[in-house]
């Protein structure tokens, strides 16, 4: 023979059709694409610089991959640029930025899914900022973030065609915590949202009543580890009468894509029956407590400071 043929047993990667070739793609993600794929070969590095290929970003990663070396802002930003304006759908886990989102958003007006899980170092201000200028947005993910109503508030503002929200937090049952901030701007924002995933909020029956209310058109309600909730009565058969799928608070987990571990305060496990000096029958403060009965209003910084200082010479 006078050359060597390819291995029957190794499919031709190179010659798969261009359409099956970019599918391939798009479930391998943003981050292997561009470190990776787009140098295998000349007609690969082509197919990964169309802006089609690039509608979608998913820059899905696992937390412990944060510490790889690797520049995923900049990853982001260059992936975001070869879309030239037609990014439809982004996802970014754990490195995003206040500056990668206004990146994105003076680059993607025509966003309409926007997914943001465990991005801390975003801020309200520079999600208020962005947010504005994506008025398609349909579908917005916001989990473990650290926000607050106010971003809420601007995101039902900005994005009248919203029909899907997701804000997910850790959830727990002690210490108890009630805040229903949350469930009131959605209440008062988001009038045309279908879809609603609230995994671990502190909202009360008042908070999910409101959103009954201001939502008229929800379909689906997921409030698993919402442990404020007590779904009884006619709150429960309002539910059951208006929404298609509801999840209730102490329904299984296993189908929920981040970790559903309990964290429970004092160290006694998730399960609340190890309580042995009987504190999770303390009530404690709400959000509507102004102030702590045995707070001291005279012990300021300056004897704190003081405090310290005393408590480190006297080393005790």
């Amino acid at each position: 023979m006078s050359g060597k043929t390819a291995d029957p047993e190794w499919p031709n990667w190179v010659g798969l059709p261009g359409d099956v070739t970019a599918l391939i793609f798009s479930k391998l993600g943003g981050i292997e694409v561009m470190t990776s794929v787009q140098y295998v070969c000349s007609s690969w590095l082509k197919m990964c610089k169309d802006p089609s290929m690039w509608r979608t970003i998913d820059m899905h990663n696992l937390e412990d991959e944060y510490g790889m070396d690797l520049d995923l802002d900049m990853i982001c930003r260059a992936a975001v640029d070869r879309s030239n304006g037609h990014l439809s759908s982004i996802n970014i886990e754990y490195f995003g930025t206040d500056e990668l989102l206004r990146y994105i958003a003076d680059r993607s007006s025509h966003l309409t899914n926007l997914r943001l899980a465990n991005c801390y170092s975003i801020s309200d201000r520079g999600l208020i900022d962005s947010i504005a200028k994506f008025p398609l947005l349909e579908e917005v993910e916001l989990s473990y973030c650290s926000l607050s109503k106010e971003s809420l508030e601007a995101v039902g503002r900005s994005c009248p065609l919203l029909k899907s929200l997701k804000l997910n937090s850790q959830g727990y049952r002690y210490p108890l915590i009630e805040c229903n901030d949350d469930a009131l701007a959605i209440a008062e924002n988001m009038h045309e949202l279908r879809h609603l995933q609230l995994f671990g909020n502190k909202l009360t029956n008042s908070g999910l009543e409101a959103i009954l209310n201001g939502c008229p058109h929800l379909k689906s309600l997921d409030l698993r580890q919402c442990f404020n909730i007590n779904l009884a009565g006619n709150l429960k058969k309002r539910c059951l009468e208006k929404i298609q799928d509801l999840r209730c608070p102490n329904d299984s987990t296993s189908d929920y894509e981040f970790d559903a571990t309990l964290h429970d305060g004092y160290g006694y496990g998730s399960d609340g029956d190890d309580d042995p000096f009987g504190m999770y029958d303390i009530e404690f403060m709400s959000d509507e407590d102004d102030d702590n009965e045995f707070s001291d209003p005279h012990f300021d910084e300056y004897d704190r400071d003081e405090y310290d200082y005393n408590y480190n010479e006297d080393g005790f």
